[in-house]
């Protein structure tokens, strides 16, 4: 026969086991989850860079249309680009 103290021990060690993995296993997952909240805030920032990057890259782009100078008496007026622009706004 088992004595008393063994089982004692013996529960008290299985006891001890299950809390233990409980409590591992929710600081796991917390930081799991804090990871991927991180994760999701990295890769919201960097299509929000990327987004300003295209939308500086077409600015860019329209601006030069733009700056075109359509007066003929002005020193700095170009035909060239002025037609250009004419071509590609029809």
């Amino acid at each position: 026969m088992v004595s008393t103290t063994v089982n004692v021990v013996r529960y008290t060690a299985l006891l001890s086991g299950l809390v233990y993995g409980w409590y591992h296993n929710r600081t796991l997952r917390a930081a799991h989850e804090q990871h991927k909240f991180e994760h999701a805030v990295h890769h919201r920032e960097q299509l929000i860079k990327q987004a300003k990057e295209a939308w500086a890259k077409k600015q860019a782009g329209t601006a030069v249309r733009y700056l075109v100078i359509t007066n003929p008496d002005d020193p700095r007026f170009d035909l060239e680009k002025l037609l250009t622009k004419w071509e590609a706004a029809v």
